[in-house]
C-alpha cells in the first residue's frame, strides 16, 4: 500500500510538518499569558570522551523556580542503539523533542533500510531546536547535549546547541544547566580521554556531585531515597546504562574520601 500524502522523503518530522501539521509540537501556544508561571526546568548534564566511547550523564532533580518540581524527572535519552540525547531546560518540551527525535531516526531507517550517520543525527536534532525558536523566545528553552559513537570513525563523539539550533562540536567534554560551570571545571581536572570505562563512570559522579554541592538546583545523589543519577555509556558495541549500586559504590567511597580531607 502506497503513502498518498505530499511528502515522500525520510524525515519524520518534515513529513508531519507537511501532511499532519497538528500532530507537530507547538510549545509555544500552550503557554498561559501570565508571566508568573513557573514551568519545570531540568539542570545539569553532561558528557565526554573517554578510551571506549562517550558518557553522558545528568542529575535528576526538576525545579519550578526555588521549588522542587520532582526529585526523579530522567534527562537522559538513548536516541537509537548508538546515539543518546541529555536535556536541559524546560523539562517538557525537552522531552518531547528528545522522544521525537528517536521516533524520527527510527523512521529514516525503516524508509532507507540503513541507520543515519552521527553527523546528521546531530543536524536532525539541531533542526528541531530551531523549529522551537519561537517558543524559546518565550522561555520554553531547551538546551540539550548529543554524543554518541561514530561507527563510520569508530570513535566517540559529542555536541553542545544553542537555542537557535547551532550545533557544537566538543573535542573533549561538556556540561550545560545551572550547574553545568561546576561539572565543567569538574571534569577538566578528572576526566581524561584515554581512561577506562570504570574510571569514566566514577568522574561522572564527581562531577555531578561537584555540581550538586555549588548550585542548589542540581539534585546530587540521595541516599535517603535512593535516587541515584543517570549515567550511561556509550560504545561501539551499543549504550550500557550504569547499574545504582555501582553509583552507590562510587559516591560513598567520593563522600569517605572528602570527609577525610582529601579532594
Amino acid at each position: 500500500m502506497l503513502f498518498k500524502g505530499n511528502y515522500h522523503g525520510a524525515s519524520f518530522a518534515e513529513l508531519l510538518q507537511v501532511d499532519y501539521p497538528h500532530l507537530m509540537p507547538q510549545f509555544a501556544s500552550q503557554l498561559p499569558a501570565s508571566s508568573d508561571v513557573s514551568i519545570p526546568h531540568g539542570t545539569t548534564v553532561l558528557a565526554f570522551k573517554f578510551a571506549e566511547g562517550v558518557v553522558v550523564a545528568g542529575d535528576r532533580l526538576a525545579t519550578e523556580g526555588h521549588r522542587v518540581a520532582s526529585r526523579d524527572v530522567e534527562k537522559v535519552f538513548e536516541t537509537d542503539s548508538h546515539s543518546l540525547m541529555a536535556i536541559s531546560g524546560a523539562a517538557g518540551p525537552c522531552i518531547e523533542m528528545a522522544r521525537l527525535l528517536g521516533v524520527e531516526l527510527e523512521h529514516y531507517e525503516k524508509i532507507e533500510g540503513e541507520a543515519l550517520e552521527l553527523d546528521g543525527k546531530a543536524n536532525r536534532l539541531s533542526n528541531l531546536i530551531r523549529q522551537n525558536l519561537p517558543a524559546a523566545m518565550q522561555g520554553l528553552v531547551v538546551v540539550p547535549l548529543y554524543a554518541g559513537y561514530d561507527l563510520r570513525r569508530n570513535v566517540g563523539r559529542l555536541w553542545k546547541f544553542d537555542i537557535t539550533g547551532g550545533r557544537y562540536e566538543e573535542a573533549e567534554f561538556e556540561a550545560t544547566g545551572s550547574g553545568g560551570l561546576y561539572a565543567r571545571e569538574s571534569l577538566k581536572n578528572h576526566c581524561d580521554a584515554g581512561m577506562d570505562r570504570d574510571a569514566a563512570i566514577a568522574a561522572a559522579v564527581r562531577a555531578l556531585t561537584d555540581a550538586a554541592d555549588e548550585d542548589r538546583a542540581t539534585g546530587g545523589i540521595d541516599l535517603q531515597r535512593g535516587i541515584y543519577s543517570i549515567i550511561k555509556v556509550c560504545t561501539e558495541t551499543g549504550i550500557e546504562t550504569a547499574p545504582e549500586s555501582e553509583i552507590d559504590t562510587l559516591y560513598r567511597a567520593l563522600l569517605a574520601e572528602r570527609s577525610g580531607g582529601n579532594d
